[in-house]
């Protein structure tokens, strides 16, 4: 695709995570347009559509994937089909970039992954946190500016209230039905703690886990504990609770001069403590918090200068981690 001067994109599943986070950045990059969107509800496809000046809307994805005004497919649904509209969309010779987590378990991503590299058509992944200026400020102090010297520990602890969301069990959110989403809000959210660690400092290379549910508001689990070690010596423990008094979210990174601490999630300061004192940095999200990891994407696929961060490969590395953590509690739900 390296000879196209703007790369014209098709949404499948046009819901919420499309109306700020994502959809706009498709039509705001430089060389890059939104063409078409797909949702079952055909109402809400035009809906969507009249809403943020698509040209076209389907209730069939076959039909959007086919669309020859369709070069590039961004597949934006709950993981229990990214597998299929992933491999539908590299049948048709499409790059394609799908939602976070990658897909219902690492053996659904390699599945992608082998698909995409058999048909020479390029995978990406909306870990976008890879391309946010917050994460790329915390990456120059820990490497460049090295505040903290050698890093030696990371701890990673997210807790927060039970959401009134999931209060009645015959109306949960699709994000705690581990038939469409693979497991509990841990594999919604947490996956994006565990893949800015991964592209802070390498693959985990080793991991255990516990998980439990400890309130029984839904099926999955609402507790996860883990430790794990990166292939650079790095040890790290992770605590995520989803039924807490209030909400916390840190990642603590300690070095052998110092710690530097900041959020997953938000764009709270960034805390560096060190011999010379503590400081905080402050750096805002973007309005359109894709737009600048879709921009590498266009980027890559238009063959300009770079690569997008957020492949197939990668981050099918983070569903790999979340599968060793959960496997004896998705074993006992099972028995």
């Amino acid at each position: 695709m390296s000879n196209a001067k703007t790369i014209r994109w098709g949404i499948i599943g046009c819901g919420n995570v499309t109306e700020l986070k994502s959809g706009p950045g498709f039509q705001k990059a430089p060389h890059s347009a939104l063409v078409a969107v797909m949702r079952r509800d055909g109402d809400k496809a035009r809906d969507y559509a009249q809403r943020h000046g698509v040209p076209k809307w389907y209730d069939d994805a076959a039909l959007l994937i086919a669309d020859p005004d369709v070069d590039a497919v961004y597949v934006a649904t709950p993981p229990s089909t990214h597998k299929q509209y992933a491999l539908m969309s590299i049948a048709a010779g499409k790059p394609v970039y799908v939602e976070k987590p990658m897909a219902m378990d690492h053996a659904e991503c390699e599945a992608i992954i082998r698909a995409g590299r058999e048909a020479k058509v390029p995978v990406f992944v909306a870990y976008y946190r890879r391309m946010l200026p917050r994460f790329h400020k915390v990456r120059e102090l820990l490497f460049e500016s090295k505040v903290i010297g050698t890093p030696r520990i990371v701890n990673t602890v997210l807790y927060e209230p039970h959401h009134p969301r999931y209060h009645d069990r015959n109306n949960l959110p699709w994000h705690v039905v581990p038939e469409i989403s693979g497991g509990g809000v841990f594999m919604d959210i947490g996956c994006h703690t565990l893949d800015i660690l991964d592209w802070l400092f390498g693959p985990i290379v080793s991991v255990t886990g516990h998980a439990s549910n400890q309130l029984k508001a839904y099926p999955p689990e609402d507790t996860v504990a883990m430790s794990f070690a990166f292939g650079n010596g790095v040890l790290g423990t992770g605590l995520w609770n989803f039924d807490s008094f209030k909400h916390h979210d840190c990642i603590e990174v300690v070095g052998d001069r110092g710690r530097i601490s900041f959020a997953t999630f938000g764009d709270g300061a960034i805390r560096v403590e060190n011999a010379d004192g503590s400081r905080e940095f402050h750096v805002e999200n973007p309005r359109h918090i894709q737009q600048p990891l879709i921009e590498t994407i266009v980027a890559e696929l238009t063959g300009q200068a770079g690569a997008c961060p957020s492949t197939a490969e990668t981050g099918a590395r983070t569903s790999w981690v979340m599968d060793q953590v959960l496997r004896e509690y998705r074993s006992r739900a099972t028995a």
